[in-house]
């Protein structure tokens, strides 16, 4: 774990040193839990989402997007529940002074278990060798047995307690289970109390006159109240969905892992109405859908997992989260949940408003149920350059640091390197990048060895350098270097757009997907 751990903090400190991710107000001494994205970070976030919208979009019919405003009337926030119930579960430390939220604390107290598991069987593993049964030591090994039943028991306990919200539970499950404070290492804790997340501000011209709104918490909310707008404008049948990308707000108290959990932050949704009773065939498709749509990124199957819901929110029925093994553990990146028609009838109650759909098949009214699928930009960003960072040991004894960036997603496709900087070589590369950068972000780079400009390239992502010598001059070749093999080829100008798009282009992604 602490090997992991000192992987994370090199991509932090990496994702700060290419200009990928800054900490927001940083000559100010920083804001807690707020990032700013640099020019190569924001590159990438925007090819992340563009995978996302094209997705949904493109290759749905009946997908459209909006784009809606951030200050929403305050009482869709009744409507929707986040007044009264979009809260966290907080306890402190009296030694240290510390705030924590009492579910991440069990949670982490969970994690410990199935470390400790993991830790048997691997030394198992080594002692056995290729004889070792996995599943014959995990169901028969007295220690794992025993470790597992503790986990077990408290996870059943821990399940029981966040769906009665019993405060006073939680509480005591720390105490039984003799969570300690991570600073101060003692267990002198306070009570649970509920703490809400939403950030409020005023909106108006005077004093008295102020109205109380809200920084939206989610993106839904906005697609819930305009469904029918876009309904009856795109002339939609159902089931149909609306897609998002959008900034969202959360007074985190325990604001963690760098951009895992942020208080601002950007969520992809897209909300997909459907008729009553067919929501959990749509769920189950939604579920196998959008893992297809991560696991098309090559980053490798096995880093991910589904993890369904013990506590389901207020409005859900079913509900899941695709979780991806980030180097501090499985962490949630989307959620899928099937929110049944809470939101609408909700909408429906409190504005007062009729907003059923006609069925024209079944020649009746009805409010639609709904299937949402939830994702993270920077939980997706984070865990892009999780899976890509790489310190790789060569056969010369040299490390290079590699970002192996899912091509289609990285912020330089190609990078045009004359070799010298002399004898016409930087007017030729010059020409090749005005050819190329109509269609891909190239750049161009003369200063510094060659080596050392292919190792800058790597340490962003760049999946092609191009390389202009004197040869080039004479039969309008090039070398094209590969940063994943570091192969390098000799290919002709002329073919250069179509090697690199095939290669990086949106497209060969989605192709996937079909």
């Amino acid at each position: 774990m602490a090997q992991q751990e000192d992987v994370f903090k090199k991509i932090v400190s990496h994702a700060k040193e290419y200009g990928f991710v800054f900490p927001s107000s940083e000559i100010y001494d920083g804001l807690s839990a707020v990032y700013d994205y640099g020019q190569n970070g924001v590159e990438l976030k925007n090819n992340i989402k563009r995978y996302w919208w094209d997705a949904m979009t493109l290759l749905h019919e009946n997908i459209v997007g909006i784009d809606s405003a951030i200050f929403m009337h305050p009482t869709i926030w009744k409507a929707s529940g986040h007044v009264d119930a979009f809260n966290d579960p907080l306890i402190d430390n009296r030694d240290s002074k510390k705030r924590y939220r009492a579910d991440v604390l069990i949670e982490d107290q969970m994690a410990k278990y199935d470390e400790k598991i993991a830790k048997e069987v691997a030394k198992a593993a080594k002692r056995f060798g290729e004889a070792f049964d996995e599943a014959q030591f995990r169901a028969t090994n007295g220690r794992v047995l025993d470790l597992q039943a503790r986990r077990d028991a408290l996870h059943e306990r821990f399940s029981k307690a966040m769906n009665d919200n019993d405060l006073g539970e939680l509480r005591q499950i720390i105490v039984d289970e003799e969570i300690v404070c991570p600073i101060s290492g003692t267990k002198n804790w306070t009570e649970v109390r509920q703490f809400n997340l939403m950030f409020k501000t005023e909106m108006g011209s005077t004093a008295d006159g102020a109205m109380t709104v809200y920084l939206r918490p989610e993106t839904a909310q906005g697609i819930f109240v305009n469904y029918l707008n876009v309904q009856k404008t795109g002339r939609m049948r159902i089931p149909f969905g609306i897609a998002q990308i959008g900034k969202a707000f959360r007074n985190e108290i325990v604001a963690r892992q760098f951009i895992f959990r942020m208080r601002e932050f950007e969520q992809m949704e897209m909300q997909f109405f459907v008729r009553p009773g067919e929501e959990l065939k749509w769920f189950a498709q939604w579920k196998e859908w959008r893992l297809k749509w991560h696991k098309a990124l090559g980053m490798g199957d096995e880093k991910y997992r589904y993890h369904d819901h013990d506590k389901l929110a207020h409005y859900a029925n079913a509900a899941t989260d695709i979780e991806f093994q980030m180097p501090f553990g499985f962490k949630e990146v989307e959620g899928i949940h099937s929110r049944t028609n809470f939101d609408l009838s909700q909408h429906q109650k409190f504005s007062g408003k009729k907003i059923e759909y006609f069925d024209p098949e079944l020649n009746q009214s009805y409010t639609p149920y709904v299937i949402e699928t939830s994702i993270g930009v920077d939980r997706m960003f984070l865990s892009v350059l999780c899976s890509a960072y790489d310190e790789e040991q060569l056969p010369n004894g040299e490390t290079r640091t590699v970002l192996h960036l899912p091509a289609p997603l990285a912020p330089v496709k190609c990078a045009v390197l004359p070799l010298v900087r002399k004898d016409g070589l930087p007017e030729k590369a010059r020409e090749i990048v005005d050819e190329l950068k109509f269609d891909f972000a190239t750049h161009y780079e003369e200063k510094d060895a060659i080596g050392k400009r292919y190792r800058r390239q790597d340490a962003i992502g760049t999946p092609f350098c191009i390389t202009v010598d004197h040869q080039t001059l004479e039969d309008n070749t090039v070398t094209l270097r590969e940063r994943d093999s570091m192969e390098q080829t000799r290919v002709s100008v002329d073919d250069l757009h179509k090697l690199i798009h095939d290669r990086v282009s949106l497209a060969s992604l989605l192709r996937k997907l079909r």
